[in-house]
């Protein structure tokens, strides 16, 4: 049975805002992101999705982990972090069909921080705030069915990417399948999902506004448990991510842009080129900023460059 959700005129503008915005991410060629850059929001993105559990380590703390460096801190945190390094750098390996695939990833995040990692749990929880009782989650002789049931809503051909997604996001909340690590696979899948359709959400954290923002986040779960429906939820999710895609395009429309450009043109793996030839892939380039492109790229040693002026010739190394 389809989830049950209802499709706003907040929702459709979410969705249009979106995807005008991951065209303009293609059209700037910037889902394939410097190393430096991707570096970066793969720190942000665990640190935001742990930081919402309590974890209390710091950026520069998981970029020295990332980078093989002790770290002073609660083993338990340290722990966490190491996990989800694991699992973030092979994120391709997993598949967001497969329920396999998702035990699979649960196992790894948890390991060392739970009984049984990896596992459906076997006896009933509820989610508390404070002194009140928020969420009864379903009994855990339901789970099995209700996650294979979740699974089977993901190959629906008819659903958008977009909102699959959200849906699943919110559904796998509600049905809390795991005794503890729900909202961290939850946040893991959901850009899973988002990858299938579009690249950049490898490495595009969404998960730094919802750390940001957990009242609101926490808001819409139980406001769409209250309706029945995840149609609340849809509307956060999306704002978060339309938000994220913004951060994304002004900071490297103001910073990243050329080196964005270089690397999809090396990607090309034309041998020989001119600028002529530099242009006529990026068509709304001046011949004054390919020439600036050009140089950084010879001085960045990605390519090597041979006569004066309109005549120069490129050579790739």
């Amino acid at each position: 049975m389809k989830p049950p959700y209802d499709i706003t005129p907040k929702i459709l503008k979410l969705i249009r805002s979106v995807s005008e915005k991951i065209g303009e991410v293609n059209a700037n060629y910037l889902s394939k992101q410097s190393p430096q850059l991707r570096k970066q929001n793969r720190i942000k993105t665990i640190h935001s999705s742990l930081q919402i559990e309590g974890n209390t380590l710091t950026e520069e703390q998981i970029t020295a982990l990332i980078e093989n460096k002790r770290v002073l801190g609660p083993q338990k945190d340290v722990l966490e972090v190491l996990n989800a390094i694991k699992v973030y750098e092979n994120l391709n390996k997993y598949d967001f069909l497969s329920e396999k695939s998702f035990l699979s990833a649960h196992q790894k995040l948890m390991t060392g921080l739970i009984n049984n990692p990896g596992k459906y749990r076997k006896q009933g929880v509820g989610i508390v705030k404070g002194a009140k009782l928020e969420h009864v989650a379903p009994p855990y002789k339901n789970v099995p069915y209700l996650m294979k049931s979740l699974f089977k809503y993901l190959k629906d051909p008819d659903e958008l990417t977009l909102i699959k997604s959200c849906v699943f996001h919110y559904e796998m909340e509600f049905i809390h399948p795991f005794l503890d690590g729900n909202g961290r696979m939850g946040r893991l899948w959901q850009t899973l999902i988002l990858m299938s359709e579009y690249p950049i959400f490898e490495f595009l954290p969404f998960e730094t506004l919802i750390s940001k923002t957990q009242k609101d986040y926490y808001k819409s779960l139980a406001t769409s448990d209250k309706l029945g429906k995840s149609t609340f939820f849809i509307e956060y999710m999306l704002r978060v991510i339309d938000q994220s895609l913004e951060s994304l395009l002004t900071y490297n429309n103001r910073i990243l842009k050329d080196i964005d450009r270089l690397e999809h043109f090396v990607s090309l793996g034309i041998k020989s080129f001119t600028r002529k030839d530099y242009m006529n892939v990026f068509k709304d380039l001046s011949s004054a900023t390919a020439s600036r492109d050009l140089k950084k790229g010879v001085e960045l040693k990605m390519f090597r460059s041979f006569g004066n002026k309109n005549k120069t010739e490129y050579i790739l190394k």
